[in-house]
Formats: C-alpha cells, sequence, structure tokens
C-alpha cells in the first residue's frame, strides 16, 4: 500500500488526467490484462475451489475507504469466557482462484503489486477476481484463510489458529462511520472490541519500541472559487485500530514461519546514524520537541497530524522506512535460503510478515500457504518452495515500481496545482537546507500542503532553516517540471 496515499476528489481535472496518463505511458504500467489471462480469470470466478470448513456462522465484517470493493481482509472480535479476547481474521483466499503456473499466476508475478493513482488503480488481479468473486464482499460465500487469535487481557496472543474456511462478511463498513459509531457510543461490541484490542496493541508496540507512523493523507480537492487544492487529511483513530489487527496477524504468521523453518517476512534494518541525525535536524526546523535522550518512537507517537508542522515531520519519518524487502528462507535448503540473521523489523521492534493483502500484493499468497502448512504441521506444498528464491527479488521490483509510482504523482499533483500561479508568492518554513548548498533546500507551504525545491542566488543569504519564509513559484509543469521555488 503506497506510504503516501492520494485522493482526486474532484470530478473536473483533465489537466491531471492527461498528465497522469502520459505518465503511465512513460514508465510502461501495465495496461488491460492479455485475453488469456482474463479468461482464466473468469473459469476460476465461477468454480473456486470452496475448502470442506464452513465459518459462515461468524459475523464477520469489512472496515475500508468508502466505495472499496477489494476487500482482502474481514474480522469478529469477541470476549472469551476465560477472559481475554478472540480474534476472527478471514484473509481473502487467493491460492482458491490462481493455480500455480497458470496465466493468471505469471501474470500476477508481472505485476508483483496494485499500483495506486490519484485516478485509478491498476490492480494485481483481473476485477472478476479481485473486485467480485475473490474478494470479502457481504452477503457472499467466500473461500477464506481464516485466523483465529487467542488473547489474553493485555492484547498478547496465545495461541495462534489458520485454516482455509467458506466465510460469509455480513457488512461492509467504513472507517468515517466506524468512528462515529465509536465516539457516540452506538457502536455494536465487536466495534467496541477493536477499540479496546487496538489500544492494547498500540501499548505493546510501544513497549517493544516498535512504531507506526499515521502519515496524513495527501487529498485534492477543488475549491468553491474553482481552483485546485493539496490538503492533508488526518488518520482517523479507528484506521490505526484496524491496522493494529492487521500488524497483529502479520507478527503471528512470522513466528509461525520462523519456528517452521521455511517462510518469507517482510524486513527493515535499523536506521543508520545519517538518517535519524538528518531527521533531528528537520525536527528543529519544524519545532517538533525532540530531547537528545527521547527514543524516536516516542517522538513520534507525541505527534498530532493535524497539525502542519507535525504533518510535515511525519512524511519526513517515512525516510527511516528506506531499505525495507524481503528475506526468504527453507529449513531444507539452509546453504541457499538460511534463516534470517535479523529476523526482526525495526519499525515494529518484532518479526513480521505481508499476510493480509493477497488481492493487491503477491508475497501474501505464499505467506498464506506456508503459515496453512505451519498451523497443520506438514511441508510448504512444492510451488511455493520453488518460488521463495525468486520471491524477494520479484517483490522488491514491484516496490520499486510503486515507490516510483507514488513518487511521480506526488510531483505531478502538485505542479498541477500551482501550473497557473507562477510569479504567485506562498508563506512556508524551510523544512531541509543543502549542506554543500546552504542557499538550496525544501520549503514546506501552509497553503496548499506542497513541498518544494527552494534555491536563491548562490551568494545570497543561507536559507532559514526551520523558520518562515516567502517563497515565489517560479516553475511548475506537470510532467515535465517539478515545483520549484526561489526566495521572494
Amino acid at each position: 500500500m503506497p506510504r503516501r496515499p492520494m485522493r482526486v476528489t474532484d470530478a473536473e481535472r483533465a489537466p491531471l488526467a492527461t498528465a497522469l496518463r502520459e505518465l503511465r505511458a512513460r514508465t510502461h504500467v501495465p495496461g488491460g490484462f492479455p485475453p488469456a489471462v482474463l479468461e482464466e480469470a473468469e473459469r476460476a470466478a465461477r468454480r473456486p475451489r470452496m475448502p470442506a470448513y464452513d465459518a459462515t456462522d461468524v459475523p464477520l465484517f469489512t472496515i475500508d475507504p468508502p466505495g472499496s470493493t477489494d476487500l482482502d481482509q474481514a474480522m469478529y472480535l469477541a470476549r472469551r469466557d476465560a477472559g481475554g479476547f478472540r480474534v476472527y481474521y478471514a484473509i481473502a483466499d487467493v491460492g482458491a482462484f490462481v493455480a500455480p503456473g497458470g496465466a493468471l499466476d505469471r501474470e500476477a508475478h508481472e505485476r508483483v503489486v496494485t499500483l495506486y493513482y490519484p485516478d485509478l488503480r491498476v490492480p494485481l488481479h483481473p476485477p472478476v477476481l479481485g473486485e467480485g468473486a475473490a474478494s470479502l464482499l457481504p452477503d457472499h460465500d467466500r473461500p477464506a484463510v481464516l485466523w483465529r487469535l487467542d488473547l489474553d487481557a493485555d492484547g498478547n496472543v496465545e495461541r495462534t489458529d489458520v485454516r482455509r474456511a467458506v466465510v460469509r462478511s455480513r457488512a461492509r463498513l467504513d472507517y468515517a462511520g466506524v468512528q462515529r459509531a465509536l465516539d457516540s457510543g452506538t457502536a455494536e461490541e465487536p466495534l467496541s472490541l477493536l477499540r479496546e484490542v487496538g489500544r492494547l496493541r498500540e501499548g505493546l508496540e510501544r513497549t517493544r519500541g516498535g512504531v507506526s507512523l499515521n502519515v496524513p493523507e495527501q487529498e485534492v480537492v477543488r475549491r468553491a472559487d474553482g481552483r485546485y487544492a493539496l490538503e492533508y487529511r488526518a488518520p482517523l483513530p479507528a484506521e490505526g485500530w484496524n491496522a493494529q489487527i492487521s500488524l497483529m496477524t502479520g507478527t503471528a504468521a512470522a513466528q509461525l514461519m520462523l519456528t517452521a523453518g521455511t517462510g518469507v517476512l517482510r524486513t527493515l534494518p535499523a536506521a543508520p546514524e545519517s538518517a535519524v541525525a538528518r531527521l533531528r535536524r528537520v525536527a528543529r526546523a519544524l519545532g517538533v520537541t525532540w530531547p537528545e535522550a527521547m527514543p524516536y518512537a516516542v517522538v513520534v507517537r507525541a505527534l498530532d497530524p493535524r497539525h502542519p508542522q507535525h504533518a510535515a515531520f511525519l512524511q519526513e519519518c517515512t525516510a527511516l522506512l528506506r531499505g525495507a524487502g524481503y528475506a526468504a528462507f527453507d529449513r531444507d535448503r539452509p546453504s541457499e535460503l538460511p534463516p534470517p540473521a535479523a529476523p526482526v523489523h525495526a519499525a515494529l521492534a518484532a518479526p513480521y510478515a505481508h499476510c493480509t493483502a493477497p488481492l493487491r500484493r503477491l508475497v501474501d499468497r505464499y505467506t498464506s500457504e506456508l503459515c496453512l502448512a505451519a498451523v497443520a504441521g506438514t511441508a510448504a506444498p512444492e510451488w511455493v518452495r520453488a518460488a521463495l528464491d525468486a520471491l524477494p527479488a520479484e517483490m522488491e521490483r514491484g516496490g520499486r515500481r510503486a515507490g516510483e509510482a507514488e513518487r511521480e504523482c506526488v510531483d505531478l499533483v502538485e505542479a498541477a496545482l500551482l501550473r497557473d500561479r507562477i510569479g504567485e508568492v506562498f508563506d512556508g518554513y524551510v523544512v531541509d537546507v543543502v549542506e554543500s548548498r546552504p542557499t538550496a533546500g525544501r520549503v514546506h507551504l501552509y497553503d496548499p500542503a506542497v513541498i518544494g525545491h527552494v534555491e536563491g542566488d548562490g551568494d545570497g543569504p543561507p536559507l532559514p532553516l526551520g523558520r518562515r519564509m516567502r517563497v515565489r513559484v517560479i516553475e511548475a509543469n506537470p510532467g515535465r517540471e517539478k515545483v520549484w521555488f526561489a526566495p521572494a
């Protein structure tokens, strides 16, 4: 999923849409699916491999952005009679539709991930599956990988079970509606437990020294005067609690695979000191309090993403996520795929695996199969183990493509918003200065929420790091030039 999600809410966006189409053509983004893939998807949608175990009595529900149809996860939470909680987490079973080595499988290995643009998605699977037969849409029986996680009263996972099951979601909820129900006290117990368990899991994350970034969502809107605007939307608490269920499942999956000796983990090394030092400098520039002895995770949790300077700092914090990758291991081939030397994901302070978004990410289909085998005490399917050699590199390739799409889209949206405002002056604050060239750096505007390069005359005064500054737009050409500012 993108670290910096964007949404275009205005229908009249022709100039931006044109630039986005040109971007996809220039970067060779896949278009429609080949006929053989579509034919296989149609057949699979009509005849999925349905499991024998029936769990349709579990009243699952989904929580996603409004209008979403590619629903990977459904959940249900309850209290246990013995104390603590039971969490059911159903994950779309893509393996019930995609045959190893078939046209669908080969196409998924080419695409790797769903790509997100402000105006559309480029999906991993054909819509007949990803938004239809494999999606956990309400009031439909679906094959799923059903996790059952038993938690103690503090939110620690005590027991884990994973099996294939037929499930039926009862309701499709959205984050805003869930938040309103929780805030108003009208939420039924499963939703109230989402908040309770989510907060417990956040507390455990704090204790471990982990951190989840609540990065604000960039939203393109059209104002009453007809101009576009770029604003940050602070994530709702319900989004964080929902994410904690996914993270809990990912850490449980990692433990299962590590115990079994075969699997693939999501990895992130500790950030180098140079990156942390730079982030400290940005914190000072933005007025974010960061005492020398305070851990980074504590600083981030104290931030309010609705505050402009805090929102800007959270965007900068994503730099510490660089270096993330995947590590595959197989106990029967220790010389080729050895156990990971550092299995802990630095941001989560725990081993972690991607396993909850198989409709949108290739690796999750494989981790589901590996976890099912681990719980059953059987060897992982041979087609899964054969894919482990190439899977990390494939995911890295897909991640690069997704990252490129994200960066280019941000540049396009910002340039589109300012293309007709060349020469105008805006208020902002300097968030970074190039050490070797103190008249150059980056500036964060107050309104619109744009971050761009600013450069003064080489003989001019250095940029005032962390201080207000008025800047003039000198370049903004979507698809050709990024936003560029000069001191006003």
